[in-house]
């Protein structure tokens, strides 16, 4: 059997073309980035073990929200707006972050993240170790059914998922 290890330059170009088609603004139907200058609300969301609160939130179509997004848990936990599609095709990338030292259960090597070139630095996503606070600012479509996991290898399985309930007010 011959098992080819991508390291470097060739393991981020390989990613960055599997995360690209996962992408906001390539037809996904998941929205956008928002602007901070437009945001209508702030919503916290405290990520612990295996669990989100809230679990759900009532988002009207084209609304821009600033998620402030806490870590209270003892593992690194991901907030990833999106859908099934989309976290499937993640999955591989957070395989490979765990694989080649990027990340543990409970840390974030960003210095080997960064030799890797693999930053998890998508607009629609955040990573946070234990204890951290991050932020995602996002506009919802005008329709569609999407949601928020993490793709910690094994949480999104273990029931780390929450969805958007697109509706017209808040």
């Amino acid at each position: 059997m011959i098992r080819i290890l991508l390291t470097g330059t060739a393991l981020a170009a390989s990613l960055a073309a599997s995360v690209a088609m996962a992408s906001p603004g390539h037809g996904d139907g998941i929205g956008e980035p928002g602007n901070a200058a437009q945001v209508n609300r702030t919503i916290t969301i405290e990520m612990d073990e295996m669990k989100y609160s809230p679990e759900t939130m009532e988002v009207p179509p084209g609304e821009t929200i600033r998620f402030e997004v806490v870590n209270v848990g003892r593992f690194v936990h991901e907030f990833n707006i999106g859908t099934s599609e989309t976290w499937n095709s993640h999955l591989g990338e957070m395989q490979t972050m765990m694989r080649e030292g990027m990340m543990s259960a409970r840390s974030i090597n960003h210095d080997r993240m960064m030799e890797a070139g693999m930053m998890h630095d998508d607009a629609n996503s955040v990573l946070l170790e234990p204890g951290d606070t991050g932020e995602v600012i996002w506009t919802f479509p005008e329709g569609g059914e999407i949601g928020f996991a993490c793709n910690v290898p094994g949480h999104r399985e273990a029931g780390m998922v929450g969805d958007f309930r697109m509706g017209h007010d808040t």
